[in-house]
């Protein structure tokens, strides 16, 4: 019987204040309802860096792989769409806390958020038959059971971090409150960081012949608190040496930036037009 009647006023709290949460959960602008919304200002997110080199390979590390893609990525946007603010949470070797990351996303009012990443299979570098392979984009989503290990390696940065338990000691994704406050924060970027990631797709598919593995929605850090649609790219496996040759050259990263810049065009041309 108490069961009941705390699933009932579980519910009801849900049903009459959520949406009041929704409205509140964000005092900036919605950026996605604003009839006036234009993609101006976007904000680059090389992952890991200082003393979190993220995964490895066998002769780099996912922090200077990302950081060097996420500069050539501002370059391009600069050059190529100079109508756009560019913002980078990170433009040198330095170690910046996750919550920190989408918190420069907020103070900028950015309109979109992409952080850059390299992704790594759970045997490493050891050499094994039919590594793993591809490019993948992850949005935030509530932790379920059966997550991906994507996102339990990114969130592992927090461990590099000073006091992370009192930082993250409210990020809980089993609590109840939690995921009503989190919901708020997915439901309102969700569509339109998934129909993002969807054009990221195809212009990988297109461009350098990628192996894509598609858009998934994971719980990962330092999506879930950003006000606006984002993504985290993971940009292929450091871990597999044909991937890693391919991440460090020239001609792969050309080829990433390329693809990266090709999605924010379309995006941007189809919600400016709105």
């Amino acid at each position: 019987m108490k069961l009941t009647t705390l699933k009932f006023t579980a519910y009801c709290f849900i049903l009459f204040c959520f949406p009041i949460l929704t409205a509140f959960i964000n005092p900036q602008r919605d950026t996605i309802d604003d009839q006036h919304f234009r993609v101006r200002t976007i904000v680059i997110d090389a992952g890991h860096g200082g003393k979190d080199p993220g995964a490895h390979g066998l002769n780099s590390t996912e922090k200077a792989v990302a950081l060097s893609i996420a500069k050539k990525l501002r370059d391009a946007i600069n050059d190529q769409l100079p109508g756009i603010k560019v913002i980078m949470t990170r433009d040198d070797n330095t170690f910046i806390p996750l919550n920190e990351r989408s918190q420069i996303a907020n103070d900028h009012h950015a309109n979109l958020f992409i952080s850059i990443h390299c992704n790594s299979s759970p045997e490493g570098t050891a050499q094994i038959a039919h590594k793993q392979k591809g490019v993948k984009v992850l949005v935030y989503g509530i932790k379920r059971k059966g997550e991906q290990q994507e996102a339990v390696r990114e969130n592992s940065s927090i461990y590099q971090e000073k006091n992370y338990k009192e930082t993250y000691e409210s990020y809980d994704p089993n609590d109840p409150a939690n995921q009503i406050v989190l919901n708020a924060y997915m439901q309102k970027y969700r569509k339109q960081s998934i129909y993002f990631g969807d054009l990221l797709m195809k212009q990988f598919e297109s461009t350098g012949d990628r192996v894509t593995l598609g858009v998934a929605e994971q719980s990962v850090l330092v999506l879930a608190r950003s006000g606006m649609p984002s993504v985290l790219i993971e940009t292929g496996f450091i871990n597999n040496p044909s991937e890693e040759d391919y991440l460090n050259s020239a001609t792969g990263q050309a080829e990433i930036v390329d693809s990266i810049v090709g999605a924010i065009k379309e995006y941007k041309s189809q919600v400016d037009s709105k």
